[in-house]
């Protein structure tokens, strides 16, 4: 039986969400087969049965697991003969570093450059609620804080230092063969290919050859989404 993945949806049907990008690339990994269930904004009643209102959410049979770092725990730990997404103990705290740079410092740097292009893209049954509840964590409008962003890309690049250190030297974060840390940083830029028009990397920068060492995964995953040229 194929796992289901809930993932947030905007016009156009574009996938929108950094974490639910993080579990495509984890059950790719795996070779879980998988169908996917859009879900906007305003249709959290679609995963109410999860007991929360956030995805992404995966139905595996009669387990239901949240939250893309539990989901990625619970496939390497219920389907152990799949390719591992941590190589082990040790790479899985690892990865719940990166995990938590994602968090922390990609994917908030990431939003006050593209937030209004998001919500641009949004279907318009969203927008209200998208923006409510945005312009209520920034504490100012979306233009507002996308505004001068082409000021602060070097800040943004600046900040992607120690995966460009890495993968200067080698094909992926996880060496050789990619692995979750690199479906973690994926995940954010799967983010803005979705959303937005606008160039964060220099052709020239090691993290853009990384990123299209990524979007040709698995028969092209990332590069077939529909998006903005990388």
């Amino acid at each position: 039986m194929a796992i289901t993945l809930y993932e947030l949806q905007a016009a156009d049907d574009r996938r929108i969400s950094p974490y639910c990008w993080r579990t495509r690339f984890a059950l790719a990994h795996k070779g879980l087969a998988a169908t996917f269930v859009p879900v906007k904004f305003t249709e959290k009643d679609k995963i109410a049965f999860s007991g929360q209102d956030k995805v992404p959410v995966i139905q595996d049979g009669e387990r239901v697991v949240f939250d893309s770092w539990t989901i990625a725990g619970y496939l390497e730990d219920t389907y152990p003969d799949r390719p591992s997404l941590f190589g082990g103990e040790v790479g899985r705290s690892m990865a719940r570093f990166i995990n938590m740079w994602g968090d922390k410092v990609q994917n908030p740097n990431l939003g006050s450059l593209i937030i209004a292009d998001v919500f641009q893209g949004l279907c318009p049954e969203d927008k209200p609620y998208f923006q409510k509840t945005r312009e209520q964590r920034f504490g100012k409008a979306l233009a507002e804080v996308q505004k001068g962003r082409e000021e602060r890309l070097a800040g943004f690049r600046a900040a992607l230092e120690s995966v460009r250190s890495v993968v200067a030297e080698q094909p992926f974060i996880c060496g050789p063969k990619p692995a979750y840390a690199d479906y973690i940083v994926i995940g954010g830029f799967m983010w803005a290919r979705c959303t937005s028009p606008f160039k964060l990397l220099d052709p020239a920068d090691p993290v853009h050859a990384w990123r299209e060492r990524m979007l040709g995964l698995f028969d092209g995953m990332g590069a077939k989404a529909k998006g903005f040229p990388a």
